[in-house]
């Protein structure tokens, strides 16, 4: 007696998930992570709830996901051969990330709900921050080849110093344009 094999696993189909991204960027837009929900998505896109936990186990891994897309993580790290146009195209880079429409609508919901969540603090703090974090150590150790500073700068406190300004700008105080460039 033969058997049949075992059904491949679903495979998840990419306008699925395409619908499924897109309404978690209206539920954002509409009720903010703390009252966003499986069921409302869900019901958003057209899909059953299941079609949303195969792809992601909660809430916070469906926002993080998008969160990551938007992030600098496999963007090439600013060689200009000067660390004053290295640190001129980070900000350029992050200004243009910042001010991305769901960036600026997701990123300052998740920084309330990480205040009150350390699992979502540590969550938003990786998805947000290490892609940052490679990009401030090769411009910090092509910086310090090159003579431009010593030996032993800490690249993530040099990271903070540079785009703090910036985030405050333009998360907290929402003002177009880049660090020092005009405007409110």
């Amino acid at each position: 007696m033969t058997t049949d094999p075992a059904p491949a696993a679903a495979v998840l189909r990419e306008d699925v998930t395409e619908a499924i991204r897109a309404a978690v960027l209206e539920e954002l837009a509409t009720v903010g992570f703390a009252r966003m929900s499986i069921e409302g998505i869900a019901r958003r896109a057209g899909v059953g709830k299941t079609a949303v936990y195969r792809r992601w186990k909660s809430k916070l891994h469906l926002v993080l996901d998008l969160v990551a897309a938007f992030a600098v993580d496999g963007l090439p790290v600013p060689a200009t051969g000067s660390l004053y146009g290295d640190v001129r195209a980070l900000l350029e880079v992050m200004s243009h990330v910042l001010r991305h429409p769901v960036a600026s609508a997701v990123i300052p919901d998740l920084l309330v709900e990480a205040a009150r969540n350390p699992e979502i603090a540590d969550a938003v703090r990786g998805a947000l921050l290490e892609g940052q974090r490679r990009m401030a150590e090769g411009i910090v150790s092509d910086a310090v080849s090159r003579g431009e500073l010593p030996v032993g700068v800490d690249a993530g406190r040099a990271l903070d110093l540079a785009i703090g300004p910036l985030s405050v700008r333009q998360v907290v105080v929402r003002a177009a344009g880049p660090a020092g460039g005009g405007g409110g």
